[in-house]
């Protein structure tokens, strides 16, 4: 991989591209460092230039570089539909401000035209729960 080392071995700055990748087509929208945002942009719009390619192989070099069907699944269907009559620049690069802690310069990574509702869908486990979920010591000191 070409670009800045950002203080990585090459196989974790592998992985960290997959998984920025994964999250940014999967959200349309996420904040990180502004090296990185400017390294993961010509990353992401090659993936979109497989999408809008559409065949097989192209589906077959995706995933193998997501690692993942759904996020390729959204990337063929969904996002290259909506990039079709665009050349390129789907990605924008948004500074924002510094990072409390270690001062590190922030931004905001997102597609042009991307679909707002996508933000923060399916991102994990849900806090809170259910209500009627007993831990195993109170149904045993009440039984």
């Amino acid at each position: 991989m070409s670009g800045r080392k950002l203080n990585r071995t090459s196989a974790h700055r592998k992985a960290l591209f997959m998984n920025l990748a994964n999250a940014l087509i999967k959200h349309e929208q996420i904040t990180t460092t502004l090296p990185k945002a400017k390294d993961l942009r010509p990353y992401v719009e090659k993936l979109v230039t497989l999408g809008k390619r559409g065949d097989l192989h192209a589906r077959r070099q995706a995933l193998s570089i997501l690692k993942d069907k759904d996020v390729v699944a959204k990337l063929f269907a969904a996002i290259a539909e909506r990039y079709k009559e665009r050349n390129g620049g789907y990605i924008r690069v948004l500074k924002a401000g510094f990072r409390y802690g270690d001062n590190a310069p922030l931004a905001i990574i997102e597609f042009v035209d991307r679909d707002v509702s996508a933000k923060g869908q399916d991102s994990g486990p849900v806090q809170g729960g259910d209500d009627d979920f007993e831990p195993e010591a109170k149904k045993v000191a009440a039984g």
